[in-house]
């Protein structure tokens, strides 16, 4: 559209506009393409080993010049000017040539360098036009709320054609991120008039929504931030054939996601979406479970009693237990086929409360896997659903976790043992905080694609002072003689004590992050550190594993990054590990009540092909 267009980029703006002009309300505009960088210049560090005759045979570095001449070549000035600094030590290559260009270039030259065969065809062609921010505003310019912006980096491409290939710096000599290998953005119509974006506005004076608690445990003195209610999670659920479809809420507004503390981006570079698909639920107040469940999907859903045919317990967890005093149970629910779209109340305050809509239940994991799907309660509660039924829960599309045969681990035990362990009761109500936590409140403006204002409203949420709104969860692993092991900590926690009496919970190792780490490549060196000084636990390789989550969207802004950690051998640390069977800890999930430990062992066991359907 653009290469051959004269490489005008209002060229793929305005073939856009005339796609939405296609779509119906609630139609969706998905765009997969390249991506590009921010402005600016960089470093580029390329190998010059390999002196063979044309294309197929010169160095990376020989190639970057020849590109240099040759990109664009349907321009009237094909070509860029190049800034050759020299050679420079690195280990790369016995022979590396930095070059100063700018980022753009960098990228364009580092996504094509291996089409080799070709060449001719691919140097015509400008594989980016919009930045990422640049897709974000002309979608909400279109009247699309952006409902998935993300940066996608294919594991095999990173790991064969950028890792030890090429280095990309900032001008001080900083190592930068690996530039995406492409890119996706979702954007849904909605009707003229109606919210496209918010906008954080002023501070606004507390509502007493959330409430702040203080517990301590001999010197350690840990802050808890409590919401009023039980929520319950309502997943309706029904089969049609081969296929398990669930209802859930879409684009209902949660625009504490893109708060100002927040930040504009996610630590992969993805855009927090502030319109989420996420489960059906209620609070709990005097009715009991039965009939609150059956009121609420007559409410949300338009679904009444005679179209409910059996109700069981789905999994009862903490989504965010470090520092939310919530806990959540779910009910499953089966009903006759309903492949609804109906428009919620009005309860959001803005000028959507959302739509409910039948999707099916293996495509939310797959979502869940690429950073689609941000609410991690939807999530747990389908791998509940599908476990139960005994089905498979599809393929797993995320990373391959190559785990390599090592040591056994130290610390081994089993669930059973694990459930028997005397109860504790650690802390005791405190009348001073630690400071880490904070509640805000701020009103949110929500913008129509003219920009106006078309709603207004007053949130409450809660941010940690010292550090970031980013946590990092791992699922420590380790394969021996072909079994598979996932390490808990058996840790203490004000959360789990205000609801069961006793303060012990297995959780995942899981930390909030410094403030101005900045990539998730400097996340995974900051986790591999805590395992070793905390646990004793050295890492070798770590996996994405899957897309990042919110605990507790109605709450804080906080998005986790569940990593898979392959733990290649043990030294003394400030405490140790219960190491389990993985197959064990999902043959036990109800006593995987921490969500993240919840999250990183189902999401760990799929991707080693242990949920064949039948855990509890």
């Amino acid at each position: 559209v653009t290469t051959f267009n004269g490489y005008r980029h209002q060229e793929a703006a305005d073939a856009l506009a005339v796609q939405v002009r296609a779509l119906k309300r609630d139609g969706a505009l998905i765009v997969r393409d390249f991506l590009a960088p921010p402005p600016g210049e960089v470093l580029l560090d390329l190998p010059d080993v390999g002196g063979g005759e044309g294309v197929e045979g010169c160095s990376t570095a020989a190639l970057f010049e020849r590109f240099s001449r040759e990109f664009r070549p349907l321009s009237a000035s094909p070509g860029f000017p190049l800034q050759r600094l020299g050679p420079v030590d690195s280990p790369l290559a016995e022979r590396v040539i930095r070059y100063r260009t700018t980022h753009r270039l960098a990228v364009e030259f580092v996504l094509r360098k291996d089409y080799r065969a070709d060449w001719s065809t691919e140097v015509k062609e400008e594989y980016t036009y919009f930045t990422q921010a640049e897709f974000e505003a002309l979608f909400a310019r279109l009247g699309l709320r952006v409902v998935a912006s993300t940066p996608i980096r294919n594991p095999w491409i990173v790991q064969h054609r950028f890792v030890g290939k090429f280095e990309l710096r900032g001008l001080d000599g900083a190592p930068m991120e690996l530039p995406p290998t492409n890119y996706i953005i979702v954007g849904e119509r909605v009707r003229a008039g109606d919210g496209v974006r918010f906008d954080e506005g002023e501070p606004a004076e507390r509502s007493g929504f959330l409430s702040l608690e203080h517990h301590r445990d001999g010197d350690r003195v840990l802050d808890l931030v409590r919401r009023p209610h039980l929520t319950i999670d309502m997943l309706p659920w029904f089969a049609r054939g081969d296929d398990l479809f669930v209802l859930a809420r879409k684009s209902y507004p949660r625009p504490i996601l893109q708060c100002a503390e927040r930040g504009a981006r996610l630590l992969d570079g993805r855009a927090p979406t502030a319109y989420v698909t996420e489960p059906l639920y209620v609070f709990q107040q005097d009715l009991p479970l039965g009939l609150t469940v059956e009121a609420g999907l007559a409410e949300r859903a338009g679904i009444g009693p005679a179209d409910l045919l059996g109700m069981e317990p789905g999994a009862t967890y903490y989504p965010s237990p470090g520092g939310v005093q919530e806990e959540v149970r779910s009910v499953l629910v089966e009903i006759a086929p309903h492949f609804v779209e109906r428009d919620l109340a009005h309860v959001s305050g803005f000028s959507t409360s959302g739509v409910v809509r039948a999707i099916e239940a293996r495509q939310l994991l797959r979502s869940a896997q690429v950073g689609g799907l941000p609410d991690a309660r939807l999530e747990m509660n389908v791998y509940t659903l599908v476990a139960r039924r005994g089905l498979d829960p599809g393929p797993w599309i995320g990373a391959e976790l190559d785990l390599q045969d090592g040591p056994a681990p130290p610390g081994a035990t089993d669930m059973a043992a694990l459930a028997r362990r005397p109860h504790r009761r650690r802390f005791v109500p405190s009348t001073e905080g630690s400071g880490f936590l904070q509640i805000r409140r701020s009103e949110f403006l929500e913008r129509a694609a003219d920009g106006s204002v078309v709603a207004q409203r007053a949130l409450e949420y809660v941010v940690p002072g010292p550090l970031s709104i980013d946590t990092v969860a791992t699922a420590p692993l380790r394969r021996v003689g072909g079994e598979l092991w996932l390490g808990l900590d058996d840790y203490d926690l004000p959360a789990a004590q205000s609801f069961t009496g006793n303060s012990e919970l297995l959780v995942a190792p899981a930390w909030r992050l410094p403030r101005g780490l900045g990539s998730l490549p400097r996340a995974i060196d900051h986790a591999r550190d805590r395992l070793l000084a905390e646990y004793g636990a050295r890492s070798g390789r770590v996996w994405e594993l899957g897309g990042p989550y919110h605990p507790s969207a109605g709450v804080t802004p906080e998005a986790v990054y569940p990593l898979a950690v392959e733990v290649i051998g043990d030294v003394d640390g400030l405490r140790s590990l219960s190491w389990v069977r993985l197959q064990d800890a999902i043959d036990h999930l109800p006593l995987l009540a921490d969500g993240h430990l919840r999250v990183v062992a189902l999401r760990a066991a799929h991707a080693l092909g242990l949920l064949g359907g039948g855990a509890p």
